[in-house]
């Protein structure tokens, strides 16, 4: 299983800069970002220049890029601005079938206007609910026609909000081309930190077949983000509950100081040992 990074973990100058520092770091996989690159992360155009230099940057490092970010709020209550946001989304995608990378994330959204990472009371509601399929159906029109995997992931504050709700929109969709994201922070919001090893098991009975990537991120007892081995989450769990489910792709940290990169490679590389001893 290789280690990987969030390309926007580094707010550094550009995106060869961001991948040495990675691969310094001790990151073998990259989740990418437009903004890398000096583009919005939803850009208005992917020029082949950037795309080009991207990829060439990447195979020089010797990182791969298993995953683009491609979020946008899936359920914003005005249905202008979620089509508006289309026109980027779609751009990501047909850059990730250019640049062969499998996998473009999603965000199932929520009614909040003005943060789609804040939760809000009409989450659970119908009108949401049709909002978020409604683009979703969009975006796996697209994934079709450009031979992609979309990844959905169970975010507190958002529509798919755990395990539960997640194994409901799997079924209900039943395509091929939609597939987990699991966080190991995202399962855990304060409210079920103490049960934790129930929770992490229900997700890889629910997902565990369906998982496209994992991200390895920790949170601290309010829900603060930390990095790896500094917070609540007890990965030796966690990810023994991965390895069960049969998965054995990159494990994508974030949210967490660049500074503190080279302690969660180091973390992480003794956590896996451990499991494999």
């Amino acid at each position: 299983m290789e280690l990987g990074v969030f390309s926007r973990t580094y707010q550094l100058a550009g995106t060869a800069q961001v991948f040495a520092q990675a691969v310094q770091d001790g990151f073998r996989a990259i989740q990418f970002n437009f903004s890398t690159a000096g583009l919005a992360s939803m850009p208005e155009s992917c020029p082949g220049s950037i795309i080009d230099a991207v990829l060439d940057t990447a195979k020089r490092h010797g990182l791969s890029i298993c995953a683009m970010s491609g979020t946008y709020n899936m359920a914003h209550p005005d249905a202008v601005r979620r089509q508006a946001d289309r026109a980027g989304f779609a751009n990501v995608v047909r850059a990730a079938q250019i640049m062969k990378v499998p996998l473009v994330t999603l965000c199932t959204g929520t009614r909040d206007a003005a943060n789609m990472w804040a939760g809000h009371a009409d989450n659970a509601s119908a009108g949401a609910w049709a909002a978020m399929r409604r683009e979703l159906d969009f975006a796996l029109e697209l994934a079709e026609c450009h031979g992609l995997t979309l990844g959905v992931e169970p975010e507190p504050a958002n529509i798919v909000a755990d395990a539960v709700v997640a194994r409901r929109l799997l079924d209900e969709v039943a395509s091929p081309r939609l597939k987990i994201v699991l966080d190991s922070a995202n399962l855990l919001p304060p409210e079920k930190q103490s049960r934790q090893r129930e929770v992490v098991a229900e997700a890889a009975v629910l997902l565990g077949a369906d998982l496209a990537l994992v991200h390895t991120k920790d949170v601290g007892p309010a829900g603060e983000p930390v990095a790896a081995g500094k917070g609540v989450v007890d990965f030796s769990v966690f990810l023994e509950a991965v390895l069960s489910t049969g998965y054995r792709g990159p494990l994508v940290s974030h949210n967490f100081p660049a500074s503190d990169a080279p302690h969660v490679v180091s973390f992480l590389t003794r956590v896996l040992d451990d499991l494999d001893s």
